[in-house]
């Protein structure tokens, strides 16, 4: 076997030298090859293509003088993105290679003028990316020099929604959007991209990609809900032009399953408010169910903030959570004598859910998910009791005290009113539709 030559090659461009240690040549009688042994192959690094900018004359567009528009075009990533220069040349005028005005152009050099301006402007904000060290893309930087935009990636916007939630004491909502944001971040692996890049067809990607992890209609119909009132915060904060919306297309609507019924008749809710508890919890859990019942179908959270401050002149005064709504509606005797049972001198609130132990609103939060999930378990062993088809929860009070007044000839805006909705297409959502039995009557008349 011939010897083994070994040629040292000195690596002389820097970039490459920072990825590979050493390299040889190994020459056996006219064969060459590349010997590697222990130390790093050599690899091409990854160059991130950039943003480029021209300006162009758009061939596929003629106005109405014969001129063509003159358009900016923005690459980044395979993607375009084009937006007009406000002027237009004849195209006899124009060089279609150098991209610029010919010698002959009546108005050679204000355009040329103009022209450098304007890519003088782009390249200024393409330099504030980069010093910034954010990513930009084509829909972005047009945004962002031809509107003022005030540019936020999703992910800023998130974080930024999350913190003003929380702040303002409203949890369940930066609760929402905090499943929301982890859940696109599983889809997406990250969401430093900006809301123009959010088009139907990403939608599209991730309503499959939700499907794929078998959540319910209901489920994926929130996350979509979420993110769409995100979007329409960022338009309004001017984050985003409103001709990025992309919903007006993707329907959210259709994301939707009928709300399984959540109430009960009349005699069955007598059947729950004549029950008596065996356990603390279940005494608890029928007084709370009776309360809300006869008080317009209070939820579980407001119960828990009651006070003293608001019985006024033998009504129940409060602004519900949720909606900031004044609700103000009468005792009824047994109301009273439930609020006269569960009254202490050493806690303010009228029933056992929170105490002057609970200050900040994260411990009141955690208390009263910690109670009504103890509640609901008692209501659902006292449903099973009562042979009740549907499993009894304090929602099920809220949703058949409107049923039951529904069908008593109340009109849908004055239930409305009581539960402190926001509309009345929410109050909707808790009636009933018809029964078979009212359907098979009215299909009686047919013939």
């Amino acid at each position: 076997m011939s010897p083994v030559r070994f040629l040292v090659v000195p690596l002389k461009n820097e970039a490459v030298a920072e990825n590979v240690a050493a390299f040889f040549v190994v020459i056996f009688d006219g064969f060459s090859g590349v010997l590697h042994g222990k130390v790093k192959p050599r690899v091409k690094p990854k160059i991130a293509m950039s943003a480029t900018v021209n300006i162009l004359c758009y061939k596929s567009k003629t106005l109405a003088n014969g001129e063509k528009p003159l358009m900016i075009r923005v690459c980044k990533d395979g993607k375009k993105k084009y937006q007009s220069l406000g002027l237009s040349i004849n195209p006899a005028y124009w060089d279609f290679e150098k991209n610029k005005p010919k010698p002959n152009c009546p108005n050679r050099e204000h355009l040329e003028t103009i022209i450098s301006e304007k890519l003088s402007e782009y390249r200024l904000k393409l330099l504030e990316y980069k010093v910034e060290k954010k990513e930009v893309t084509a829909s972005s930087l047009i945004e962002k020099v031809e509107r003022g935009i005030n540019v936020k990636t999703v992910n800023e916007a998130f974080q930024m929604q999350i913190k003003r939630l929380s702040e303002s004491n409203r949890l369940g909502y930066a609760l929402s959007y905090s499943q929301v944001y982890n859940s696109l971040i599983s889809f997406n692996k990250h969401l430093d991209i900006y809301f123009s890049d959010i088009d139907v067809t990403w939608l599209r990607k991730y309503e499959s990609w939700l499907r794929g992890c078998n959540l319910k209609e209901n489920t994926i119909g929130i996350r979509f809900r979420t993110l769409r009132a995100l979007y329409n915060l960022a338009i309004e904060e001017k984050i985003v032009k409103p001709e990025y919306y992309p919903f007006s297309t993707f329907k959210v609507s259709k994301l939707s399953q009928k709300t399984a019924k959540r109430s009960i008749a009349k005699d069955e809710i007598i059947s729950v408010l004549n029950y008596h508890g065996k356990t603390s919890y279940e005494k608890l859990a029928i007084d709370l169910f009776t309360f809300s019942y006869l008080t317009a179908g209070i939820n579980f959270t407001d119960i828990a903030r009651l006070t003293n401050n608001n019985l006024m002149d033998g009504r129940l005064v409060y602004t519900r959570k949720k909606t900031k709504k004044l609700i103000t509606i009468p005792l009824q005797p047994r109301a009273v004598e439930l609020i006269t049972k569960h009254a202490r001198k050493d806690n303010p609130y009228l029933f056992p859910i929170l105490s002057p132990f609970h200050k900040t609103e994260q411990q009141k939060a955690h208390r009263i998910h910690k109670v009504i999930a103890k509640v609901n378990k008692a209501l659902k062993e006292i449903g099973k009791e009562l042979e009740i088809q549907i499993d009894l929860t304090t929602y099920v009070a809220r949703h058949s005290y409107a049923t039951v007044l529904k069908r008593s000839g109340v009109s849908t805006a004055i239930i409305s009113e009581s539960l402190g909705h926001s509309s009345e297409r929410v109050t909707q959502i808790y009636l009933d539709s018809f029964e078979n039995s009212q359907i098979d009557a009215a299909m009686a008349n047919l013939l």
